[in-house]
């Protein structure tokens, strides 16, 4: 048994203090691996994964994303340089599911090579207004697809990148 990877998926908490230092390359090269290696409904393999590492990008995503949360003084992202934003076509039933998956094996990969993730389901709201109209005219997103959910990267600032988590609750898994 690995006991690597299980540690990995024990350990792993989100992020939400990062440090402004970029990953290197092999890091991002290597959780955006591990995305397309993610199971997909039908084998379909739809999301499409956009890393933005732009500051000026970032800041205006993370401004609409504050600005529909209804807290205009807060950055969502947390200081993060690193944003990935997973699309799914609509109207197929497995979109948020393949989505989920992608961010999962992405947000595991990160934590193996000590880069904090942390998920954030609202990606549409990036992309409500004008400028994320833009923006993904700019990245060529066909206009049948949506943006499920948004992940951190970033290396997490001093502290403990695993805070203890919060104790499990009993009586979730039943075995009949």
């Amino acid at each position: 048994m690995n006991q690597e990877a299980l540690k990995v998926l024990e350990e792993r908490r989100s992020c939400r203090a990062y440090k402004p230092e970029q990953i290197t390359e092999e890091e991002l090269q290597a959780v955006l691996k591990a995305v397309t290696d993610a199971p997909t409904g039908m084998g379909r393999q739809s999301p499409i994964i956009v890393a933005v590492q732009d500051k000026e990008i970032i800041a205006a995503l993370s401004k609409q994303n504050a600005a529909i949360m209804g807290k205009p003084d807060m950055d969502p992202f947390y200081g993060a340089p690193t944003v990935v934003t997973c699309f799914a076509p609509k109207g197929f039933l497995f979109a948020a599911e393949d989505c989920a998956m992608a961010a999962e094996n992405l947000m595991l990969a990160a934590d193996a090579l000590g880069v904090g993730s942390c998920y954030l389901g609202q990606g549409w709201a990036a992309f409500a207004d004008p400028y994320g109209q833009e923006i993904l005219a700019q990245w060529a997103i066909p206009g049948d697809h949506y943006a499920v959910c948004q992940v951190l990267l970033g290396y997490p600032r001093p502290g403990d990148p695993h805070p203890t988590p919060k104790p499990r609750k009993a009586g979730r898994v039943l075995r009949v």
